[in-house]
């Protein structure tokens, strides 16, 4: 334990942490322009993080078409839906071999630790819905999320917070794996009190007593451990990567831990090169938000002018006073010819500014993904194989971003779950031909964007089905069915279509229906041909 030292360890995460902002400045910048037109919540925490937050203050003052905000939620719960569905299993552990493979004890442990990664991960205590929501939100808005995982407090299970990116600083390794985190966080002296009671420096103690909710800022520096690193060793020591927080203020250590994987599970979308940040689709229409805003403040005036307009009238000397209002009469208004003297001045073309509005607003939906799902909704009567044709586009057109944003994403967040289940041993006891094998796995995920990218299968078996129907009805010969096999056509587009297993009836029950069935048609046709051999008899017997 600490008691507030001020060490060389200290001076080094602050100036790791002064080194990443440095680096960043331009992509706060980017961000906060983000967050001031899609993100209201949070504009602020990018370049004003010294600033008190004040609740419930306004913060959409930039906003003034609310399509970019529409678009980003719509955006965020189609990716949530697409990659981790609440309502199913959206991946699989498997052993890494195909020799393991074939070993049930095997496929029974991966079974039932993949069983126990959703139960931890979806218990109510757990927060990983919303945590993991906002994470995605994040990527989508600022093009890199992150979800911090660590141990329940005071029992088991796993516990994940977001971590804003306004007060976290990246960095890779020489294969572009994040593997460096620093955290700038506040907290009061009360709050700093109950998370270290005994190791916070005198500054915070003393303000603890006189001004308990006076602010200080910490760090928390995560990266790999190079001095010290023992592997054969059971405490922090032994792991791989090092925990360290810092009062920034004192330049003093308050904790020391470590981890054995990654504890920030970071999600990037359209990753640059040498950068340790993703880029968001919505970085990319930045220009057409703006423009999109601009023109909605256009657009308000010409409307406001044409229900309100300006009136042009005659200066006579006679006519001092004019009303507007209905049914108010206006003397002097006319000429004694009946010539109007006042007339409406004409705002500009309303309809034209809309026309240009919905330009800006189809590129923000394009980016966004959500014209992709429009066309299922304005087209509901679509047939089977055009639904297979139209995920099959889909998974084509989504799967470079959130295809790589899950893989890195997740991968992540299972091999971090995986090693705080097994450090309170909630974990089912490993196969021996696994422990030697060294416990390896890979993840299989049936998400439905996985599903998504499999419709090619479908779509092709159901164009070679019409395909052959036509070439029946004309010659009527059912022989080309026969090198098809129908029953995994249809249980694998059951499965890109996401029908639920326990819609499916088993291959023993559907064994049992045919035989059934052969079992009548057979009576059916002994009733048939029952009157023709009574006949024969009779014939036979009359010989």
């Amino acid at each position: 334990m600490y008691s507030g030292n001020k060490t060389e360890r200290a001076d080094l995460a602050i100036k790791e942490y002064e080194r990443l902002s440095k680096n960043r400045g331009t992509l706060d910048s980017h961000c906060e322009e983000i967050a001031e037109r899609i993100l209201p919540s949070s504009k602020g925490l990018f370049l004003n993080q010294y600033s008190p937050i004040i609740a419930g203050e306004k913060k959409n003052q930039e906003i003034f078409d609310s399509s970019p905000v529409i678009a980003l939620s719509r955006m965020v719960a189609i990716i949530d839906s697409l990659i981790s569905p609440r309502n199913q299993t959206w991946h699989r552990l498997a052993a890494n071999s195909q020799e393991l493979e074939r070993i049930r004890s095997v496929q029974m442990y991966y079974e039932d630790v993949n069983k126990i990664l959703f139960k931890y991960r979806y218990a109510a205590k757990a927060n990983f819905p919303t945590q993991n929501s906002l994470t995605i939100e994040s990527a989508c808005g600022f093009g890199t999320g992150s979800l911090f995982m660590d141990q329940l407090l005071g029992e088991e299970g796993i516990r994940y917070r977001n971590i804003h990116l306004g007060e976290l600083y990246l960095d890779e390794n020489h294969q572009g794996q994040v593997d460096k985190a620093v955290r700038r966080f506040p907290l009061t002296a009360r709050q700093a009190m109950q998370r270290w009671p005994k190791t916070v420096p005198e500054s915070v103690r003393e303000a603890a007593k006189n001004e308990p909710e006076k602010e200080f800022y910490f760090l928390h520096c995560v990266k790999p451990r190079t001095e010290g690193y023992d592997p054969g060793r059971k405490d922090f020591k032994g792991m791989i990567y090092q925990s360290l927080y810092v009062c920034e203020q004192d330049r003093s250590e308050m904790d020391e831990g470590g981890y054995n994987v990654f504890p920030y599970a970071c999600a990037r979308i359209n990753k640059s090169h040498r950068e340790p940040y993703g880029r968001a689709p919505f970085m990319d229409v930045l220009p057409a938000i703006k423009t999109l805003n601009l023109q909605k403040k256009v657009l308000l005036k010409q409307g406001h002018m044409a229900v309100d307009p300006i009136y042009l009238m005659h200066d006579d000397g006679i006519m001092n006073t004019f009303a507007s209002m209905p049914g108010a009469m206006v003397p002097g208004g006319i000429s004694k010819e009946g010539r109007a003297l006042v007339q409406a001045l004409q705002p500009g073309n309303v309809s034209l500014g809309k026309e240009l509005m919905d330009l800006e607003k189809a590129a923000i939906d394009d980016a966004s993904f959500v014209s992709l799902f429009q066309i299922l909704i304005e087209n509901p009567q679509m047939s089977a194989t055009e639904v297979l044709e139209r995920g099959k586009e889909k998974g084509i057109l989504m799967a470079p971003p959130i295809g790589n944003l899950q893989t890195e994403y997740h991968g992540m967040l299972i091999e971090r779950e995986l090693d705080l289940l097994s450090m309170q041993g909630l974990l089912p006891e490993m196969p021996e031909e696994l422990r030697e094998a060294g416990g390896t796995f890979r993840i299989d995920y049936e998400s439905p964007l996985f599903r998504s990218q499999r419709s090619e299968e479908g779509s092709g078996a159901m164009r070679t089905i019409e395909s052959m129907l036509s070439v029946i009805n004309v010659t009527q010969n059912p022989e080309p069915l026969d090198f098809l096999d129908l029953d995994v056509i249809v249980n694998e587009i059951a499965y890109i279509q996401g029908v639920p297993a326990r819609f499916m009836r088993s291959a023993e029950a559907v064994q049992q229906i045919r035989a059934g069935r052969a079992q009548a048609q057979q009576n059916q046709e002994a009733i048939q041909a029952a009157p023709a051999a009574a006949a024969m008899m009779k014939v036979a017997q009359g010989n």
